[in-house]
C-alpha cells in the first residue's frame, strides 16, 4: 500500500514582511521532516536574519522557491489549504488542524499539497483564500487568539507530521486525551467534508486537478458564461466565487475537468452559432439571476 510522502508537502508563505519569521518558519519545518518552503512575494528574502532565525535549518532556506503571487505558487499542486484565523462573509469548507493533518496524510500520497499562510497583519485576502480547497483554523483561546507566523505553521505541520507518521505505521497513536479534543466550537465541520480513511477501498484511479488546471477552467468557465449572457463581468457579485467554492469543495480530477471544458467548448459553440444567426435584440436583464446580492 502506498504511503504519504513528506517530501509532497511544501508550506507557503505570502509576502512576509519580517525574514525573521521566515527563518524561524524554516526551522518549524526541518523540525517535523517537511523539506520544502515557497515563498510568494517577500519583502526581503534572501536574508542573514532568515537564517539566523532558521538556526540549523539553512539547508530549507537554501531550497526555497519564490514565486510572484499565489496562484503560481500553487499550480503543481493538487491540494491546498489555506491559514484563516476569522469567519468570512461566504463560509468556506473549514478544517481544524487535527482534521487538516489527515487530510494532508491522504493526499500526500500521490498529491503535491500544500499549506498556506498569509501576511503577519492581516493573512490571507478573500482572493488568495479562493484558491484554497479547504481553511484551517487554530483554535487558540478567544481572548488572546494571535498566533506569531512559526508558531501557526508548527501547529499545522506538527498535526500533519503525527497524522502521517500514523498512516505509515512509524509513530505512536495520539493520546487519548489528544485524539478527543474537542475543536467543534472553534471549526464546524460536518463529517462529511474530511475523507475518512477508513472508509476509501482504494485511491482514486487519476489525479486530482492541479492549481493550474482549476484556474484555466475556471476562465473558461466564465466566458462561457459571458457568452450566454448569464454572467455580467461588470456586476459580478458572488457567482464566481460561488462557482470557485464549489469546484473547490468537490476537488475535480484531471479527466472530470476535460470532460467539464469540453462539455464548455461544445456549449460555446452552439451559443456563438445561435447569436450570429439571430438579430439585434435588448440584452438581456437575467444576467447572474442566481447570484448573490
Amino acid at each position: 500500500m502506498k504511503q504519504p510522502d513528506f517530501s509532497n508537502i511544501n508550506v507557503i508563505l505570502v509576502n512576509t514582511s519580517h525574514p525573521g519569521n521566515i527563518g524561524a518558519a524554516a526551522r518549524a519545518l526541518k523540525n517535523m521532516g517537511i523539506p520544502n518552503l515557497r515563498l510568494v512575494d517577500p519583502e526581503e528574502f534572501p536574508s542573514d536574519v532568515a537564517r539566523w532565525r532558521s538556526a540549523s535549518a539553512t539547508d530549507i532556506l537554501d531550497r526555497v522557491k519564490v514565486f510572484p503571487d499565489l496562484e503560481s505558487a500553487v499550480a503543481d499542486c493538487g491540494l491546498v489549504i489555506g491559514a484563516s484565523a476569522r469567519s468570512r462573509r461566504m463560509p468556506w469548507p473549514m478544517l481544524n488542524p487535527r482534521q487538516c493533518g489527515q487530510q494532508v496524510a491522504l493526499d500526500a500520497v500521490d498529491n503535491k499539497v500544500a499549506l498556506v499562510f498569509g501576511r503577519e497583519d492581516k493573512g490571507l485576502t478573500n482572493e488568495e483564500l479562493q484558491l484554497c480547497h479547504y481553511h484551517v483554523q487554530i483554535p487558540a483561546d478567544p481572548v488572546y487568539s494571535s498566533l506569531n507566523l512559526a508558531a501557526a505553521v508548527m501547529v499545522v505541520c506538527y498535526e500533519a507530521r503525527v497524522a502521517m507518521l500514523e498512516a505509515r505505521g512509524e509513530g505512536e497513536s495520539v493520546s487519548a486525551a489528544a485524539a478527543s479534543a474537542d475543536y467543534s466550537a472553534a471549526a464546524p465541520v460536518p463529517v462529511d467534508t474530511v475523507y475518512d480513511p477508513a472508509s476509501e477501498d482504494e485511491y482514486w484511479d487519476v489525479p486530482k486537478a492541479d492549481g493550474r488546471q482549476l484556474e484555466l477552467f475556471y476562465e473558461h468557465l466564465e466566458q462561457v458564461l459571458v457568452d450566454m449572457d448569464f454572467h455580467d463581468p461588470d456586476n459580478p457579485r458572488l457567482l464566481m466565487p460561488r462557482m470557485r467554492r464549489l469546484f473547490g469543495r468537490i476537488r475535480p480530477d484531471s479527466m472530470e475537468i476535460n470532460i467539464l471544458r469540453g462539455v464548455l467548448t461544445y456549449v460555446d459553440d452552439h451559443v456563438k452559432r445561435a447569436n450570429a444567426n439571430k438579430p439585434d435584440t435588448a440584452t438581456s436583464d437575467s444576467t447572474d439571476k442566481h447570484a448573490d446580492e
